[in-house]
C-alpha cells in the first residue's frame, strides 16, 4: 500500500510539473506579439509617405556613386508616388555639378539626379524586439550603371549593414550582410524588370548576434549571421545609385525603379 501511495504521489508531482511547464510555455507565447510598423499604406499618398519616410539618405544627398539624391515635399521630379507605387527616376545631367560630398567618396563626380528615402521608424533588435521582417515588391533596371537597393544600415556606426535587394548593372541580385566582413548571396532573377518580392527575417540569436534569413519571391535563399548587431539602431533605405559598383558609363536618358507593398514588422516581447 505504501508503495502504491508513493507511486501515486510521484505521478501527481510529475503531472503538476508538466502542467507548470506547459503553463510557463503558454505564458511565454502570450507575452509576445507581432506588430506592423509600415505597410503599403505608407505609399498611398504624399501625406502618408511624409508621415512615415524622409527624403534622401539619412546623412544627406550623396553616397558611393555618381547620383545625387533629389527630393522634398515640393520636388517630386526624381521620387514620386502614384496609386501606391513609389517611382525613383535617375536622370543623366548634361554637365557635372561637382563631386560627391559623402565621406570617403569625394573623388566621385556627380552625373545624375536620382532619388532615395529612408523610414522614420528605425530597426532596433534587442530583448524587447527580438525579431523583424522587412520586405517589398520591386521592379528594377538591370543595365550597366544602374544600382537600385533596399537595405538597412547602422544609425550610429557602420557596420552593421544588411542588403535585402541590390542590383549592380545586371540581373544578379546581391543579398549581403556586413559586420566587419562580408557574406554575400548572389541570385540571378529572371525578368527582374517585373515585380519580385525581396524579404529578410532578422532574429536575435544571442546577446550580440542576429541571424538574417533572405528570401526572393518567398523562397528562402540564404542565412547569414550579422555579428555585434544587437542594440544597434538601423535605418531602412530605398534608393537608386548610379555607376560606381554597377559599372560605367550609365544610361544616357532616364532610368526608372519602382517599389510597392513595403512592409516592416517586428515581434514585441512584453
Amino acid at each position: 500500500m505504501k508503495s502504491m501511495l508513493l507511486i501515486m504521489c510521484l505521478s501527481l508531482a510529475f503531472l503538476s510539473c508538466k502542467k507548470d511547464a506547459e503553463a510557463e510555455q503558454t505564458e511565454k507565447r502570450e507575452v509576445r506579439a507581432w506588430e506592423t510598423l509600415l505597410d503599403g499604406n505608407s505609399l498611398a499618398s504624399y501625406s502618408s509617405f511624409e508621415a512615415a519616410w524622409n527624403y534622401n539618405y539619412p546623412w544627406g544627398t550623396d553616397h558611393n556613386g555618381s547620383a545625387r539624391m533629389v527630393g522634398s515635399p515640393t520636388n517630386h521630379n526624381q521620387l514620386s508616388l502614384s496609386a501606391g507605387v513609389l517611382t525613383i527616376k535617375a536622370t543623366r545631367l548634361s554637365s557635372s555639378p561637382g563631386n560627391s560630398t559623402a565621406n570617403g567618396f569625394t573623388n566621385v563626380a556627380i552625373w545624375y539626379n536620382s532619388g532615395a528615402c529612408h523610414a522614420k521608424q528605425q530597426i532596433l533588435i534587442n530583448d524587447q524586439f527580438p525579431s523583424y521582417t522587412i520586405s517589398g515588391d520591386f521592379a528594377v533596371p538591370t543595365v550597366r550603371g544602374t544600382w537600385p537597393a533596399f537595405w538597412i544600415t547602422g544609425v550610429n556606426s557602420w557596420p552593421p549593414e544588411s542588403d535585402i535587394m541590390e542590383f549592380k548593372g545586371s540581373t544578379t541580385n546581391w543579398q549581403n550582410t556586413y559586420d566587419g566582413g562580408w557574406e554575400n548571396k548572389l541570385t540571378n532573377v529572371s525578368n527582374a524588370g517585373n515585380y519580385h518580392n525581396y524579404k529578410c527575417w532578422y532574429n536575435k540569436i544571442n546577446a550580440t548576434d542576429v541571424e538574417c534569413h533572405y528570401y526572393i519571391d518567398n523562397a528562402w535563399v540564404a542565412r547569414h549571421v550579422m555579428s555585434n548587431s544587437v542594440n544597434k539602431p538601423m535605418w531602412l533605405i530605398i534608393n537608386m545609385q548610379m555607376e560606381g559598383d554597377s559599372g560605367s558609363p550609365g544610361p544616357a536618358g532616364n532610368t526608372l525603379y519602382t517599389a510597392k507593398n513595403i512592409y516592416l514588422g517586428r515581434e514585441r516581447a512584453f
